[in-house]
């Protein structure tokens, strides 16, 4: 079925790379399809994404690869580690002035730092590529493992929000955080992110 598609990225608009420590965050093309719907297709990583269905199938990759290419307003990272790719990381800036952080991991690759490592490196991209002030993020409160990624980020907790969650079929409560250029300028001390060219 992917025979006839290119491994070339479909958006060419800003196409940076973002090297951390241990991970490199870059585009996903629609070569990584088949990848992104094994890591997606999990009811554990599902449930706690507001935009993923469950179950996910490849097909659901490929409309989801073709999407972000068309539309500026979303950063969208496929995580890598070890050439190997473990997740996805983006900012969506379709709101003005609310651009929103999300990010997900396969379920072999929880408790590793892994989604903390990579979340900086999409905020560091954030603030560096885009004039925004402030950048803000959610987790269900069902789900301290992601609240804990966006404090050690330096998000602060900005309230109880109810949203829906497509996995779910319902609206559920979602922890909001917000991170403000100051802080995270103050916070750059984690500055092993670098952007490659």
């Amino acid at each position: 079925m992917l025979q006839d598609f290119s491994s070339v990225t479909l958006a060419e608009a800003r196409p940076s790379v973002v090297a951390t420590e241990r991970l490199t965050l870059r585009r996903p093309t629609l070569a990584d399809a088949h990848t992104i719907a094994r890591l997606a297709n999990d009811r554990r990583v599902a449930e706690n994404t507001r935009r993923l269905p469950h179950p996910y199938s490849q097909d659901d990759a490929v409309a989801f690869i073709r999407h972000i290419a068309a539309l500026r307003a979303e950063t969208v990272f496929l995580i890598e580690h070890d050439s190997g790719s473990i997740g996805m990381v983006g900012i969506d800036r379709s709101t003005p002035d609310n651009a929103e952080l999300g990010y997900w991991l396969g379920v072999e690759h929880w408790g590793r730092g892994f989604a903390t490592e990579a979340a900086r490196g999409a905020i560091d991209f954030f603030f560096e590529e885009f004039e925004d002030d402030h950048l803000y993020a959610g987790a269900r409160v069902t789900n301290p493992a992601s609240r804990n990624v966006l404090e050690k980020c330096g998000f602060q907790w900005s309230g109880v929000q109810l949203h829906r969650f497509l996995a779910l079929g319902s609206s559920t409560p979602v922890d909001c955080f917000r991170l403000s250029r100051g802080v995270w300028s103050s916070l750059k001390s984690w500055s092993s992110a670098r952007r490659v060219r």
